[in-house]
C-alpha cells in the first residue's frame, strides 16, 4: 500500500505527511501531469530566467521541454489528488482519490475525501488547525 508513495518532490505540486490528534496518520500528494502539446516534460509553473527560480504566484503552467502554457484554472481541473490514511490504531491503511480542488470542511478550506474506516468525510488542511483554533 505504501509502495506507490513518491520518493521525490521533483514530480509533485503538493504533499503531506501529517498525524493527526485521535492517530489518524494522512499522507497526500498530487502528482505533475506530462504537457499535452509534446507530452515528453511534466507541466510546471514558469521559471524566472533571472534567478532561476519558481515564480509561484504564476498565472499559468508550462512545459519546460516545449513551452506550451495552460491558464493555472483549466490546468488544476485536471489534477488529481493520492491519499493514504490509517485508521485510528495507525496500523491499517486505506487509499482514497479526490480531486484538487479546495472545499469547505468543518469550517475550513480543505482537501476533504471519503473515510472508508468510518464512512465519514476527512479533510487535509492547507495549515493544519486543532480544535479550539480561531478562526482566520
Amino acid at each position: 500500500m505504501l509502495d506507490d508513495i513518491p520518493q521525490s518532490m521533483d514530480d509533485l505540486l503538493y504533499f503531506s505527511n501529517r498525524k493527526l490528534p485521535d492517530g489518524v496518520r494522512i499522507i497526500a500528494w498530487v502528482e505533475k501531469i506530462s504537457c499535452p502539446a509534446c507530452g515528453d516534460a511534466l507541466m510546471g509553473k514558469p521559471v524566472d530566467e533571472k534567478t532561476g527560480k519558481v515564480k509561484i504566484r504564476a498565472a499559468e503552467f508550462v512545459c519546460p521541454a516545449c513551452g506550451h502554457t495552460e491558464p493555472k484554472a483549466a490546468h488544476l481541473k485536471k489534477l488529481s489528488m493520492q491519499v493514504r490514511y490509517t485508521d485510528t490504531t495507525g496500523k491499517n491503511w486505506k487509499a482514497a482519490t479526490t480531486e484538487y480542488k479546495l472545499r469547505t470542511w468543518k469550517g475550513m478550506k480543505a482537501y476533504v475525501f471519503e473515510n472508508e474506516f468510518t464512512n465519514e468525510k476527512m479533510g487535509v488542511t492547507k495549515r493544519l488547525k486543532m480544535k479550539g483554533d480561531p478562526k482566520e
